[in-house]
């Protein structure tokens, strides 16, 4: 049986438009509220005439991907008796823009750097990847790949 779970957000965008801007411009940025949690400033990217010290979709996206694959990792590592000591991911996404302005992510590079506390877990722990990914939630809900290219060393 799946279990369903409901999550919410709100966005809110209020106009900063004064008499001399043109209408065809305006202001990117707007907050996301999550109940409980502290409130979101986002703004386009600045590749689109964002606030760059503003968070964006895409990193939000990016950054949804990187921290749910390292959480299905540490999970399935549990599940197969691998200390992890540390991970670091340092991922890109790339973006693809039409002529008509419209755009869609193309592939998402995972670049996981897993340090554990055993020599001979190695090859397990790096195909654990593959099981994390398949877990993923944020990547199953993706329509493009997520590529990995792991490492994993022993300290």
């Amino acid at each position: 049986m799946a279990f369903k779970h409901l999550f919410k957000a709100e966005a809110k965008w209020i106009s900063s438009q004064n008499s001399e801007s043109s209408s065809r411009f305006y202001s990117k940025s707007h907050t996301i509220s999550l109940e409980g949690k502290p409130v979101l400033n986002v703004s386009a990217a600045k590749a689109f005439k964002g606030d760059p010290a503003l968070y964006n979709p895409e990193d939000l996206l990016l950054s949804s991907l990187v921290s749910c694959h390292m959480m299905s990792y540490l999970y399935v590592c549990s599940q197969n008796g691998i200390e992890v000591l540390e991970y670091t991911d340092n991922a890109e996404a790339t973006l693809e823009v039409s002529p008509d302005g419209s755009g869609r992510f193309t592939e998402v590079r995972l670049n996981p750097k897993v340090v554990i506390s055993e020599s001979d877990k190695i090859q397990l722990a790096l195909e654990l990847h593959k099981k994390a990914n398949q877990l993923c939630f944020i990547a199953n809900s993706c329509n493009f790949p997520v590529l990995h290219n792991a490492s994993c060393e022993v300290i």
